[in-house]
């Protein structure tokens, strides 16, 4: 199946099991992703999502994302872009803008469906796809309105998660969110305490115990795991890369220290990894 144009504010593509090559890209419209079946690894930002079906991705677009899939397997899923201007404006008067927030508040979110409430969310999809089909105004109206339905019964699923992204009021938690920000922009450089103590303007030894007090990890683990999630990144979509390269480009001055890391947090190495999940 291919992508269909509903209207300017509504893109559906049902049931597709195209394969192109696909770079990493962002757009402005919020997104929608189901996999239905068949083998897909999927990036978003710094996370990999290795999919199964049932499983569903929120996404508000802007981060970069593209799937990785295998020449050998099906790449079944249905996608739906959606512009979230137009529809806060329908869903406002209804009081349903909150439906929208796992667009706009978080970068991603998987969520997995199974059984009754897998069947009911696929009965939306092609629903959906049965009404584009017809071409008429009214059609297009009710593919809105059935779409704003699609909304409602995804977000009941969503709220623990919103609930995990509130604000970080306290000092403390603004503090912690400053080193998180910076490990987030510079894993790939070299990081101490006391770099990091220097950049910040906060003793190393209160940034130590506030950040491991806020997240449950030390600095380091926090680091080592970023590092650790580009590698899979990089071993992914670069096999001709080698892991000594790889090493350099995370951060790491040798790639011993790499693979100890990575065979820590994965429980296995760099090679056997790249083994698994790319070949």
């Amino acid at each position: 199946m291919s992508i269909s144009l509903i209207d300017d504010h509504l893109q559906f593509g049902y049931h597709q099991n195209t394969k192109s090559k696909i770079d990493f890209h962002s757009h402005e419209k919020a997104e929608i992703y189901y996999f239905h079946g068949g083998k897909c690894n999927y990036l978003i930002g710094d996370e990999i999502h290795i999919l199964s079906p049932g499983d569903l991705i929120l996404m508000h677009g802007l981060t970069l994302h593209r799937p990785k899939i295998f020449e050998e397997d099906d790449y079944i899923r249905t996608t739906i872009h959606f512009d979230t201007s137009y529809f806060s404006q329908l869903l406002e008067p209804m009081g349903l803008e909150r439906v929208l927030l796992p667009f706009t508040k978080i970068k991603s979110l998987r969520i997995h469906f199974e059984g009754k409430q897998k069947e009911e969310l696929e009965s939306y999809f092609r629903r959906i796809h049965q009404l584009k089909d017809n071409g008429d105004l009214l059609s297009v109206q009710r593919s809105q309105l059935l779409f704003i339905d699609l909304l409602a019964f995804i977000y009941p699923f969503c709220q623990n998660s919103l609930a995990k992204k509130r604000t970080h009021h306290s000092d403390k938690e603004k503090h912690v969110q400053r080193v998180i920000t910076y490990i987030e922009n510079h894993y790939h450089e070299e990081i101490s305490l006391e770099f990091l103590e220097e950049q910040l303007h906060l003793s190393r030894f209160y940034l130590s115990k506030i950040f491991k007090e806020v997240t449950g990890v030390t600095i380091f683990t926090f680091l080592y795991q970023k590092r650790v999630n580009q590698a899979k990144i990089e071993l992914m979509l670069y096999p001709n890369r080698t892991v000594t390269e790889v090493s350099f480009a995370m951060g790491f001055k040798h790639a011993s220290h790499l693979s100890k890391v990575f065979k820590q947090l994965t429980g296995m190495t760099p090679e056997q990894y790249r083994k698994e999940v790319v070949y």
